[in-house]
């Protein structure tokens, strides 16, 4: 991988710079990405510390996450890879998988430069509540811990939610380039209608400390 895709998620960003949104499908599914990814395209650059001027901690080497917890709402779960799936779309964590979150693998790894993309279910049908099912609770100033598979556990302050309509998707929010390391948590929520959730909810968070092993 590139120092500029272990800096941006610029990775997963359409030819069109218009970045992959995320939808909620029909049936409960809790979270669903749509819009095609295109591996190795960038995203416009995002003003440095857009969403707050939480303290940055200092960015670490890239490892994979391996468990997130979230104190705040209750969660502690592993956390699987997620590639691309065979029609250019971000993989989701399978329904029977519904309690775990997904990193997605062409975004930096947590502590890294740039904006790491985790995604989660809110609920998912006759499975009942998803991991992220209470994302839309966290407030700024919680934490959020990602511990990677080198044993660094890298910490993370709540800098702002958001719920918007999926069809208003903030992609160069969530996507575009920033100059510390940030993290985005993503569900879906709001109101249903017969094809699903009506909006997304979107935590981000600044990295504030890392410990290493």
């Amino acid at each position: 991988m590139t120092e500029l895709s272990r800096r941006a998620f610029g990775t997963a960003a359409t030819a069109a710079a218009s970045s992959l949104l995320v939808g909620c499908s029909s049936g409960g599914e809790g979270v669903r990405t749509t819009g095609s990814a295109s591996p190795g395209a960038t995203t416009p650059q995002s003003p440095p510390g857009r969403h707050t001027s939480a303290k940055s901690g200092r960015a670490v080497g890239r490892s994979v996450p391996v468990r997130l917890r979230i104190p705040a709402i209750g969660v502690d779960t592993p956390v699987m890879r997620l590639g691309l799936a065979s029609d250019r779309t971000v993989q989701v964590p399978p329904i029977t998988d519904h309690d775990q979150a997904g990193w997605y693998e062409h975004s930096p790894t947590p502590g890294q430069t740039g904006p790491s993309v985790i995604l989660g279910h809110v609920t998912v049908g006759a499975y009942g509540d998803g991991v992220f099912h209470d994302l839309g609770r966290l407030r700024r100033g919680e934490k959020v811990v990602a511990r990677l598979e080198n044993g660094t556990e890298t910490e993370f302050t709540v800098t702002s939610l958001r719920t918007v309509a999926k069809a208003d998707f903030p992609a160069d929010d969530v996507y575009g380039n920033v100059s510390r390391p940030e993290l985005r948590l993503i569900t879906c929520g709001g109101l249903q209608d017969k094809d699903g959730y009506l909006d997304n909810v979107i935590a981000f968070a600044a990295l504030t400390s890392s410990t290493s092993p």
